[in-house]
């Protein structure tokens, strides 16, 4: 190599709601703890996480494409309501 350093390239995930591909670091983690889906800002939770964008619509559309159970492999439902909220107050959009 010539001492150059590569540039690191920025993880991307996928948007469970619009399905549309984003930097890791602009979207927010969604985990599972006891079968209610909850916001995983740091990143830290155990588990398999998913992602959405800081944005009600895509919110809605992983509701309405049932993206939740799918995406945590989930023989069950799965509750949203606390992730509702925490959205809500995340976007400000306060429903």
């Amino acid at each position: 190599m010539s001492g150059r350093t590569r540039a690191r390239a920025c993880p991307e995930r996928t948007c469970m709601g619009c399905r549309k591909r984003a930097a890791k670091n602009d979207l927010l983690r969604i985990a599972v703890i006891e079968d209610e889906c909850v916001l995983d800002p740091r990143g830290t939770l155990p588990g398999r996480g998913a992602y959405l964008h800081p944005d009600m619509a895509c919110y809605d559309l992983a509701v309405r494409r049932r993206a939740f159970p799918r995406a945590f492999r989930s023989r069950g439902p799965l509750g949203t309501a606390e992730l509702q909220r925490s959205m809500e107050h995340a976007t400000g959009n306060a429903a």
